[in-house]
């Protein structure tokens, strides 16, 4: 099977315009009359991001969040959504799916304007599909623009939707709201636009924060440290499955969290604490770029080896 990565750098040669952004984004960026115009594209799969027995209502709700996160990495606010859905012959879940729909774009103000719907064959998992388009009104964030000296900083807390996942599964019993994270994230939408004329580079945390901070370091041309002791635990994981190294190797691993992941120079960090607490969410440093090449992990100062896998990869 080809992997995500290998598809994605043969599709480089065809996505040469400079909105695509050479696909080092999740996101293209379209200059139009003066406006940076965000659009972006996301599909989850039945099996894969969702299991089957979940509710229609949280499917619908996790294909928007998920997309609009993209939206929140580069500083937009959302304009509208085009869907692509797959009927699957189940009338009461489609109902379900767009009861859930016209919930979830309410509340994340983020317009239904049309799309496409197809039929698939009996018994075949969902494929479901969403254009997220924005607009950025200041800076828009790329990947690729960390530089050494620069600190590496999460929003919110990663894990928990690693153990909610578990729990869907049936593996353990847990906090419900760990379920809940894994369900229904929450976009950070306003943090976004706060941080975007703050940070050097930005992205959000949807395969896990070691594979995904890999990726903007690699981007940035730069090398990584990230002390895993600093990375932020919810109250309900640690009450749940404990505290220490394996705990926050998994929590660093697991991925859909769509917590925000951004660079910034150490004059920033007052206005970034200043963000944190207006808007009560916390932003917590869990690492460092630095000239070279390369994530490196530590323990309370002292090096680890990486785990043998960093996240989460199509394909892989």
């Amino acid at each position: 099977m080809t992997s995500e990565t290998d598809f994605i750098a043969a599709l480089r040669a065809i996505a040469t315009d400079p909105s695509a952004r050479g696909l080092i984004d999740d996101a293209a960026v379209l200059e139009i009359g003066g406006k940076s115009l965000i659009l972006t594209h996301d599909m989850i799969v039945e099996g894969v991001h969702f299991l089957s027995r979940d509710a229609p209502e949280d499917v619908a709700w996790k294909l928007v969040a998920v997309n609009l996160s993209d939206l929140a990495a580069k500083g937009a606010a959302p304009v509208g959504l085009l869907l692509g859905y797959s009927l699957g012959g189940e009338s009461d879940w489609d109902q379900g799916f767009a009861r859930g729909l016209g919930r979830a774009v309410a509340a994340l103000s983020a317009p239904l304007l049309g799309g496409d719907t197809v039929a698939a064959p009996a018994g075949a998992p969902r494929f479901l599909g969403l254009t997220a388009i924005g607009e950025a009104t200041g800076p828009v964030p790329s990947r690729t623009g960390a530089r050494a000296g620069d600190t590496l900083w999460v929003s919110g807390t990663v894990g928990d939707a690693g153990v909610g996942l578990r729990m869907a599964v049936g593996e353990l019993s847990a906090a419900p709201e760990l379920l809940q994270r894994f369900r229904r994230p929450e976009p950070r939408l306003a943090l976004g636009q706060r941080l975007a004329p703050l940070v050097s580079a930005m992205m959000d945390v949807s395969d896990g924060l070691l594979i995904d901070s890999a990726r903007m370091a690699e981007a940035s041309g730069l090398g990584l440290e990230v002390e895993l002791a600093a990375v932020p635990l919810s109250d309900a994981l640690v009450a749940s499955v404990g505290d220490g190294q394996r705990t926050r190797v998994d929590a660093s691993i697991a991925g859909d969290d769509y917590e925000l992941l951004f660079a910034a120079p150490a004059e920033a960090s007052t206005a970034i604490e200043e963000t944190a607490a207006a808007l009560s969410i916390p932003l917590t440093p869990v690492g460092r770029f630095e000239a070279g090449a390369g994530l490196r992990i530590i323990w309370n100062g002292a090096p680890l080896p990486l785990p043998s896998r960093l996240g989460y990869e199509h394909g892989a």
